[in-house]
């Protein structure tokens, strides 16, 4: 019987761009099935489509390929682009902004009569323009904040129109946003109309956006619902979830929040509002999306005032479909997986045309027993997001594995374990989930009380849902070791990774991934490291000059202290620059670039007081925040910088600047048969001084080339270089899989040795995943993750 075709279709001109990306994974991760095939068509940032491969969708980022579109994929004029959609049964559109929201191609499928999932372009284009929405709404009698529309030709006119915009309403704060974007990228929080006007030209000079949007800012508790159709036609809104964050600072959720995993934001779902109150939303949603005339699926964004009014502020057409997002957790309480969400909108939408849609069925491979294995993330490093990250992508990966039936477990920040049933998997946090497995027991009634109803208006089908509900477990680490056939470590960090649970393991002959605990605890002292790799300096090998310090060393430093040290330290490295990190920490909290004596001063400040970040431009030329390790650091470390080959990627354009002939590198590394082997490398390219936690781990985020692209890199560079790294995993007992850092040369494969993570990142767009996808036999990720088991399992 021949699949069931659907046409993915993703990327697009706007800035969430990246966003389409991740929600495309997302899709072929959990629909592609022997009975459906996904399709991925990529649009261009000039809207040119192209046939890609589904590797490509684990990209980190579209920049990662949008400048060897040529090579790697086929571009399509606008007809056969409609040929090609026509040989599919199905569309599904999770281009999200300008393109896929804006109505616009949905009119090109309407027009060419091509069945698609998602709303008609005539109610995507009124519903995603955000003055036009809310003018739309007050007609019809819903409360709504006033707001200006400003044209961007108009430049004359704004600073009247925004004065007296300010006046007019006594505004003493304001929200500044592209009429038609996203619901996260370029809005801004203001004070006055001076600012407004600023914020204005700053969204109009990035040449995507025509027109902006000014609205007072709301005061009240943020929310968001996701809306969705039954078989019968019928809107209904699943569980809102409230969005808990300090608005201080003009801070608001933007896209960092929305996207990376933080202790600034904090969700609730149900939401912490009466029940009276949340039935309100969800009648006032459904209402909204009938008169829109939407289809399928949406997810609003609003507003419950102090008052009790209730003001919807954005309607997104296409929801962003991350592993964690809105979409899948709030469907998650009524008992959906992932797949079972997707194919319950896409079943729909099948209906709607007359398709039939195939059911999943089990393969016999799949009526085998499957190993169980449990996998642990969470814990209390600054790495414990990114850990929550990985190790839920992990679990849902080999969910689909047809040999092991994974169990996911949080360990909190008291190191407490708990069993998770799936929907708390998918909250964002360490707190947030560790606080709703303790508060789990008392809210079960209400949650029961609330999703039976939903549930009944949803009108599911037998094998809809799927995930049953039980309450979470709590067990001690010990407890959680003797229960456990195979420990998956999702880990980062700390006990984790320094060789503690390893030696735990072993000594109860525990299988788990990854290196001993000999190797883990060596590799997490990068300054130990070093001196372990000394030896293979003739070969090719080399380390970074370091100096260690005790923190305390500069407790009682006055400046001319630290301008005497600082010279010492730059004549040691040999450099005019210096990296700090933290000596016993994860791959990236707390490493800053240090320009002058001032910059090692304010960095030791923060950490003295043992703050959880530097914010922005507080040290020079620091363009991000920079996560700081969440125990007290007893030790820092100091590195030579080493300069680099300046590589920029503008728009589809790859400009390289030889300078040095190295470049910096990431490359892992998988065991076979009893040996490691390096894969492909990936180019890394940091937007600032050193890569961020977001662009070694956000999906969306950072530019990692895999391979480093020829001719600027020969291939016979990469093979000494594989081979180097392979004597590096050697030397220093690695095992299972593992990823070192590096610099590169890129004309004899030499390599400046960074550091090894013996627990590499899993996050679902993670650099391994591109590397093993890029070998000769490409491993794609449940592969891959069922391979780091199997070697010892």
């Amino acid at each position: 019987m021949p699949k069931f075709k659907i046409a993915l279709l993703c990327g697009g001109p706007s800035l969430e761009r990246a966003i389409s990306l991740n929600s495309a994974r997302t899709v072929l991760d959990h629909l592609q099935s022997r009975e459906i095939e996904i399709l991925p068509v990529y649009f261009d940032h000039k809207n040119q489509a192209f046939l890609i491969s589904q590797a490509q969708l684990y990209s980190n980022t579209p920049t990662d390929f949008d400048f060897k579109l040529s090579q790697t994929a086929t571009a399509l004029s606008q007809k056969e682009l409609i040929i090609f959609l026509k040989k599919a049964d199905l569309t599904f559109p999770v281009i999200h902004g300008k393109l896929g929201e804006d109505g616009e191609i949905q009119k090109l499928l309407e027009k060419n009569n091509l069945p698609f999932v998602g709303s008609p372009s005539k109610a995507c284009a009124l519903a995603f323009d955000k003055h036009l929405a809310n003018e739309f709404i007050k007609q019809r009698g819903f409360y709504t904040l006033p707001s200006l529309a400003l044209l961007k030709n108009d430049y004359r006119e704004h600073k009247r129109d925004i004065t007296g915009f300010f006046k007019r309403h006594k505004v003493t704060r304001a929200v500044i946003k592209p009429a038609t974007g996203g619901s996260s990228i370029a809005v801004y929080s203001v004070s006055n109309a001076d600012e407004a006007l600023a914020r204005a030209k700053e969204i109009f000079s990035k040449g995507v956006y025509d027109r902006a949007v000014l609205e007072p800012f709301c005061q009240g508790k943020e929310f968001t619902v996701i809306i969705l159709e039954n078989k019968i036609n019928q809107p209904v809104a699943i569980l809102p979830t409230e969005i808990e964050l300090s608005y201080k600072d003009h801070q608001i959720f933007d896209y960092r929040k929305k996207y990376l995993a933080t202790r600034q934001v904090f969700y609730h779902c149900p939401p912490r509002f009466k029940d009276e109150v949340i039935f309100k939303i969800q009648n006032e949603a459904q209402e909204l999306f009938r008169l829109f005339k939407l289809r399928d699926f949406a997810r609003f964004d609003g507003w419950l005032e102090p008052n009790g009014k209730i003001w919807f502020s954005d309607f997104n057409p296409i929801s962003g479909m991350e592993q964690n997002s809105f979409l899948f957790m709030q469907s998650s309480r009524l008992g959906f997986s992932h797949g079972g969400l997707l194919r319950f909108i896409v079943k729909n939408a099948c209906r709607r045309y007359g398709l039939s849609f195939p059911e999943v069925k089990k393969t016999k491979a799949g009526l085998k027993p499957k190993k169980s294995l449990n996998v642990i993330f969470g814990g209390n490093t600054a790495e414990r997001q990114v850990s929550v990250m990985s190790g839920t992508n992990v679990w849902l990966k080999l969910k689909r594995s047809v040999k092991y039936d994974p169990q996911p477990y949080l360990m909190d920040t008291n190191n407490q374990i708990w069993r998770l049933p799936y929907t708390l998997t998918l909250n964002h946090t360490v707190e947030e989930i560790a606080e709703t497995c303790r508060s789990a027991k008392q809210d079960e009634k209400r949650l029961k009380e609330l999703t039976a109803g939903i549930i009944k208006s949803l009108m599911p089908e037998k094998n809809d849902l799927t995930e049953a509900w039980f309450l979470p477990e709590k067990m001690t680490l010990k407890n959680f070791i003797k229960k456990s056939p195979y420990v998956f470590i999702g880990l980062h960090g700390g006990l984790g990774e320094d060789g503690s649970l390893q030696k735990m393991l072993e000594l109860n002959k525990v299988p788990f991934n990854g290196s001993g605990s000999a190797a883990s605890a060596l590799c997490m002292n990068k300054f130990i490291t070093g001196q372990a790799l000394a030896s293979l300096k003739k070969e090719g090998m080399h380390t970074a000059r370091k100096v260690v310090a005790e923190l305390n060393l500069f407790k009682k430093f006055k400046n001319q202290d630290f301008i005497e040290y600082w010279k010492n330290l730059l004549k040691k490295l040999g450099s005019n620059t210096a990296i700090v990190k933290p000596l016993d920490d994860g791959c990236s909290a707390g490493i800053a670039r240090l320009f002058k004596s001032n910059d090692l001063k304010t960095y030791l400040d923060y950490a003295f007081k043992k703050t959880t970040a530097i914010p922005q431009d507080q040290l020079t030329n620091q363009y991000n925040m920079i996560e700081m390790p969440a125990c007290p650091m007893n030790k820092i470390m100091f590195e030579e910088y080493i300069t680099t080959d300046k590589i920029q990627i503008i728009g589809n354009k790859l400009t390289w600047l030889k300078n040095t002939d190295w470049i910096e590198i990431t490359m892992g590394l998988l065991e076979n048969k009893g040996k490691m082997r390096a894969l492909n490398p990936s180019l890394t390219v940091a937007l600032g001084n050193v890569l961020t936690l977001e662009e070694k781990f956000q999906g969306g985020t950072g530019i990692n080339i895999t391979p480093p692209p020829a001719p600027y890199v020969s291939l016979l560079a990469i093979e000494k270089a594989k081979i180097r790294i392979e004597k590096v995993a050697k030397t220093l007992g690695l095992r299972g899989y593992a990823r070192v850092d590096a610099f590169m040369n890129i004309k004899n494969g030499e390599l400046i040795i960074i550091e090894a993570n013996t627990l590499p990142g899993l996050t679902p767009a993670t650099v391994i995943y591109h590397q093993a996808l890029a070998e000769k036999t490409p491993l794609y990720p449940v592969e891959f993750l069922e391979k780091i088991v199997g070697n010892n399992y």
